[in-house]
């Protein structure tokens, strides 16, 4: 597994955990909330990919992008409350 692959999990899973710490009520929603940060954690290393974007970028990992791409989505799941 690549290192920027697992990093992603890792940082998806915990955003998406501690969102739901303070968000969440149900299981289902913990779910929601993990797959939600972990797409939108790996959509925003793809665009700090194709943009070239080197904001507090380790090695290949974008990390500032990656977070704003899962704090949107995280949100985007709350408003819809899924």
């Amino acid at each position: 597994m690549p290192p920027e692959l697992l990093l992603i999990v890792l940082f998806g899973a915990s955003y998406g955990a501690l969102f739901h710490l303070y968000y969440g009520r149900k299981l289902r929603q913990l779910l929601a909330f993990l797959l939600a940060s972990m797409v939108g954690f790996a959509l925003g290393q793809l665009i700090g990919e194709l943009t070239g974007l080197e904001v507090f970028a380790m090695g290949r990992l974008h990390p500032v992008e990656g977070s704003l791409g899962s704090g949107i989505l995280l949100f985007i799941a709350r408003w819809l409350k899924l």
